[in-house]
């Protein structure tokens, strides 16, 4: 415990030493007469009076005036109308007066102020500013002109030897692309750097972004937002803890906690990862790639994907959303998985590809690939091409599965309902008939045709149109061991129950 209080005391006495000597330095220089035309009071009087081209120097600063009072015995001096301090060939400072500490190195210029270094002027009515630390600071409000770009604030500081402005409160920064309204915002002058660590908004005349913390480029257009960072144009939203945005080359990226609204389309996109690219407009999400295609409160669709992208069609005017994959979707009417699919936003169909499934209300649909028709984001009819195969289960005796298998076959959906399929080439079903008294499977209809028409009611078969080269037997339920049809496959255990199993890996 000793040794730590000695340790302690150590670095308290040390951090005192520092201070002290750093006081020491910023006293030791007096204020130095260099020229005034006449003097009033004397060399031998505490007060004196200079007048006409008055010039004085201290540490880093050459002051000038038209007339000023120096207080010997203070080591203070006023300045009178046309002050000018000047630091080298970088900065220069004028006001109507100042006064000026040469014991601590804190002038203070009041009335029609402005400071100018090679890239930057400063207009504030009141300035402080300290010539041992290189700092000048105000606090009743200031406005910044550097190039095109103008900024005011109610408090700023200026760092002379970093060329770096900090600026608080009410913080305004507009050039001929962007207005950024800020709470605090630091700005190099010589990079053109803007630096924000509070609530920033930046706009233009068709997007707003807004963060937290981050940092914009005026000279390259450049930006990089942090903490709560969002973008927003007339149609989009996009919004992620991390967000960055060339806008010469209109490109930007985001990563992490990602979510792209779409205002027009009604959909939300969700990842980790997104590149987006305005010209020709296009957009990737990846790592926990989600689309919520919002229809209303409890029938919204949600899809997921390992990637999603969008772009335009050749013609440029219709726009195609792709995911590829592991897609899953899920919505309370329909669901569906396969290895990748397209959306059109043109025809509004939903294109699936490799091992596609679709899951509505009790039956499953299969083949090689599938066709979704939707009408007001809602399934209207599908296709499905090659080794097409509806299957549906029995509720009675979950064991049996009601099943019409083809080359392709349409199917309409009426009511969020199954109600008609067209079968076309090789066309076969199964379906099993009950005693609607006895609520029992009594027997077994095998049918073939080349083409079929199938009417469902409730998810099975109700009547069946064989159209060429029938053939048709009802079966005793006793007679018959095997009722699948070739190429037979349930995949209930795949099925997404609700919208969080579509993350499910199997």
């Amino acid at each position: 415990m000793l040794s730590k209080l000695k340790i302690i005391y150590s670095i308290l006495l040390l951090g005192m030493l520092c201070f002290q000597s750093h006081l020491l330095a910023q006293k030791k220089e007096q204020i130095q007469i260099i020229n005034s035309n006449s003097l009033e009071g004397g060399k031998q009087l505490s007060i004196r009076r200079f007048l006409g081209n008055v010039i004085f120097q201290h540490n880093k600063a050459t002051i000038y005036c038209d007339s000023a009072h120096l207080f010997v015995n203070e080591n203070v001096f006023h300045a009178f109308s046309k002050v000018h301090v000047s630091r080298g060939d970088t900065v220069h400072l004028y006001g109507d007066f100042m006064r000026y500490d040469g014991n601590t190195n804190i002038g203070k210029v009041r009335h029609n102020v402005s400071l100018k270094d090679k890239e930057t002027t400063l207009y504030t009515d009141s300035l402080d500013f300290n010539n041992y630390t290189d700092v000048a600071w105000y606090i009743n409000g200031g406005r910044i002109i550097n190039s095109d770009k103008e900024l005011t604030s109610e408090i700023g500081y200026y760092y002379f030897s970093e060329n770096l402005f900090f600026f608080k409160d009410s913080v305004v920064a507009t050039s001929p692309d962007y207005t950024i309204l800020s709470d605090t915002l630091k700005y190099n002058t010589k990079t053109e750097i803007a630096y924000f660590v509070g609530p920033t908004n930046i706009y233009s005349k068709e997007e707003h972004l807004y963060a937290e913390n981050g940092w914009h480029n005026t000279k390259t257009k450049i930006f990089q937002f942090n903490k709560n960072a969002i973008y927003q144009n007339k149609e989009k939203i996009l919004k992620g803890d991390s967000l960055f945005y060339d806008d010469i080359a209109g490109v930007g990226k985001a990563f992490r906690n990602i979510s792209l609204i779409d205002t027009t389309e009604n959909m939300i996109l969700m990842g980790h990862k997104a590149f987006y690219q305005k010209e020709p407009e296009s957009f990737l999400i990846t790592d926990s790639a989600l689309l919520i295609q919002v229809t209303d409160k409890i029938d919204s669709l949600f899809l997921h994907a390992d990637t999603l992208r969008s772009n335009y069609d050749s013609s440029g005017l219709f726009r195609v959303l792709k995911a590829y994959y592991k897609v899953k979707i899920f919505r309370d009417d329909f669901q569906g998985r396969c290895d990748s699919m397209a959306y059109s936003f043109n025809d509004s169909v939903i294109r699936m590809y490799r091992e596609p499934i679709i899951w509505s209300e009790g039956s499953q649909l299969t083949a090689n690939f599938v066709e979704i028709h939707t009408k007001n984001r809602k399934m209207d009819k599908f296709y499905l091409n090659e080794e097409a195969f509806i299957v549906s289960q029995e509720e009675v005796d979950t064991a049996r599965f009601n099943q019409i298998r083809g080359k392709e076959m349409i199917g309409y959906i009426r009511n969020n309902k199954l109600f008609k399929v067209d079968v076309f080439g090789n066309g076969q079903t199964i379906y099993f008939t009950k005693d609607e008294k006895e609520n029992e499977i009594v027997g077994v209809n095998i049918a073939e045709s080349s083409d079929i028409i199938i009417y469902m009611n409730n998810n099975r078969p109700d009547k069946i149109n064989m159209i060429k080269q029938p053939a048709g037997t009802l079966y005793p339920l006793e007679e018959l061991i095997e009722t699948k049809l070739k190429g037979f496959q349930w995949f209930e255990h795949l099925r997404p129950k609700e919208k969080n199993e579509i993350f499910k890996q199997h």
